[in-house]
């Protein structure tokens, strides 16, 4: 079993695959779009993802504002759950992913990542940090 991390932008999803043994999350890519309603694209390659890598479970990345309320990027994301769960039949689950962005920034800083290249990993690196902090958090639930 594998499971999926996904950061779900307004034009990219970073895409994250955890190990079989859900101990680690790997960033394995970020699926573009043009437009920010056209979605069938970037479903169709998320199921090309799910058949390649066999994943059985799916956590997005909940964008809420720092004062716990959901705004609009929150209700697009929610829509986007719903469209995968009917896509896909898998569970979906979502995940606080505040700071994940500032995080992923971060560690590619201290990587001596270049400022102008940082762009081109940061939703990916978002989405390890989304599936990194379920992982562990069903590593934690399982030893209590």
């Amino acid at each position: 079993m594998r499971i999926m991390g996904l950061d779900f932008g307004s034009k990219t999803v970073g895409v994250a695959i955890s190990d079989a043994l859900l101990l680690t999350a790997q960033g394995i890519e970020i699926i573009e779009r043009k437009e920010e309603n056209k979605l069938r694209r970037t479903l169709a390659r998320i199921e090309e993802l799910i058949e390649g890598y066999e994943v059985e479970e799916i956590v997005v990345g909940l964008p809420k504002n720092m004062n716990d309320t959901l705004g609009v990027r929150a209700e697009l994301t929610m829509d986007f759950k719903d469209m995968l769960e009917r896509r896909t039949g898998l569970p979906v689950r979502m995940w606080d992913e505040r700071l994940t962005t500032v995080a992923a920034d971060r560690a590619m800083k201290e990587a001596g990542i270049r400022r102008e290249h940082r762009k081109e990993h940061v939703d990916r690196i978002a989405a390890c940090f989304i599936l990194q902090g379920y992982l562990d958090y069903r590593k934690n639930e399982e030893n209590i």
